[in-house]
């Protein structure tokens, strides 16, 4: 089965949430709350996904702008994604390979690995780069 992209869905979600640079912390908040929507859902049509991806895109960059103080992990990214999800750790047993992984990833005690956040990236519809240090 070929997943087929639909530019017309597509164009409608961009004309729903209106997507732009962030430039303030209430704008920030509005798309943060989008995507808490998104992920919150459990199978998101490709139209979706690039919407997700392009909001997760455009709150990182104002944060990372506005909060490098305080700046996130891949680990604090997932406990964020897990939070919004009202996850366990033990939910991500299957993702990860083994509580020990787990625990280690959420513990910061273990960096993410590539195939780790390739897992992650599809099991949480965003961008495996999230998972991984820059």
């Amino acid at each position: 089965m070929t997943v087929t992209f639909d530019t017309h869905t597509y164009s409608n979600l961009l004309s729903k949430y209106q997507p732009r640079i962030i430039k303030t912390e209430e704008e920030n908040e509005i798309f943060l709350e989008i995507v808490e929507e998104l992920i919150s859902r459990a199978n998101l049509n490709p139209e979706e996904d690039a919407l997700l991806e392009l909001l997760v895109k455009l709150i990182e960059d104002f944060e990372d702008k506005h909060y490098q103080i305080n700046a996130s992990t891949p680990q604090s990214r997932l406990l964020h994604l897990m939070d919004a999800r009202s996850l366990e750790p033990a939910d991500l047993v299957e993702i990860l390979g083994s509580s020990e992984a787990v625990f280690d990833v959420i513990c910061d005690r273990l960096e993410i690995t590539k195939q780790q956040a390739e897992a992650l990236g599809k099991f949480f519809h965003v961008d495996p780069g999230l998972f991984l240090f820059n």
